[in-house]
């Protein structure tokens, strides 16, 4: 009897963990963004965790937490309990490029301390201007930033963060002297500032920007795309413009901390690329200026962060830009 009652024991073990692996999720999931609501980080994980909560039977819950430019929300992320009720929507610039201009300020490393589970959606850039700056090219752009240096302002979602990279590397190109202005709230408060003419100029990506070009609030000079953005046949590209290779057409990605257990990794991923991938629902983010760029896997999603990160990190060094 006790030989039996052992075994049994055993038994249940053995079972309990796979079953517990079943169970997920049991619980709301927490979905941290690090920027405001409004950009397009917010806009996919909103879409996304709408998703998830309809396939998996619990709620995926969207919790804003900006600050230091994605930081507080990597942090919060990584230090979470790696059960898969803690999840990040984040991008380039708080997955790669964080790691390497952060580094002495970060508490955690984002390569080791979490792992992704796939990549989302690619969005095309495009240089932005407010409706009352006075160029409407990239020429006019530089004869007006020459004629008065330092006197025009762009925006970015904080320093390090690839709107503010992308136009470091086409003032040097350019030969121009503009003024920064960080938002630690992202998109979703750089782009009404923008509009409402604190700032002048910014690369930032069309998901958010559209609805405001088409409307007059906001003008577009340049797409950063090799070939002209099919919503703005008429607004050339930058390499037509003399700039080529300048500008990041980003991906955002999902992530949990790293000892997140692999079966809950795999659900999370069949999950959003079942839905990602329907027609219909590429179809309708394509419309939102959002292209579905499911990873092929897990491993393969982590192996792109890994070489932007490497990548960035190479850039950075070579312009000795950094954040003391």
């Amino acid at each position: 009897m006790i030989i039996k009652r052992f075994a049994a024991a055993l038994l249940l073990a053995a079972v309990l963990p796979a079953a517990a692996q079943e169970a997920y999720p049991s619980r709301p999931v927490r979905v941290l963004v690090p920027y405001a609501p409004g950009g397009a980080t917010d806009i996919i994980a909103r879409i996304v965790a709408a998703k998830l909560t309809e396939s998996l039977g619990q709620s995926f819950v969207v919790e804003n937490r900006t600050g230091a430019n994605g930081n507080i929300a990597l942090e919060a992320t990584a230090k979470a309990a790696p059960d898969g009720y803690t999840l990040l929507v984040g991008n380039v610039s708080t997955n790669a490029i964080n790691e390497n201009i952060y580094r002495e300020q970060l508490g955690i490393q984002p390569s080791r301390d979490l792992v992704g589970i796939t990549k989302l959606v690619e969005i095309p850039h495009i240089v932005v201007a407010s409706a009352g700056f006075p160029a409407n090219s990239i020429a006019e752009l530089i004869a007006a930033a020459k004629k008065e240096p330092g006197k025009f302002n762009f925006a970015s979602v904080g320093v390090g963060s690839y709107p503010h990279l992308d136009m470091e590397r086409f003032m040097r190109a350019a030969g121009i002297e503009l003024t920064h202005v960080p938002y630690k709230g992202g998109a979703g408060q750089a782009i009404p500032a923008m509009i409402g003419g604190e700032v002048q100029l910014a690369f930032f990506n069309m998901a958010s920007l559209l609805p405001h070009i088409k409307s007059g609030r906001l003008k577009a000079l340049a797409a950063i795309p090799s070939q002209r953005i099919p919503e703005l046949p008429n607004v050339p590209t930058l390499a037509e413009q003399g700039f080529p290779g300048i500008g990041t057409n980003a991906w955002q990605g999902m992530f949990a901390p790293a000892a997140t257990p692999k079966p809950v990794v795999d659900r999370l991923y069949a999950s959003v690329a079942s839905a990602l991938n329907k027609r219909e629902e590429k179809e309708g983010l394509a419309a939102k200026m959002l292209t579905v760029t499911v990873s092929p896997s897990p491993q393969a999603f982590n192996e792109l962060v890994r070489k932007e990160t490497q990548e960035w990190g190479q850039f950075l060094r070579g312009a000795n830009i950094k954040v003391e």
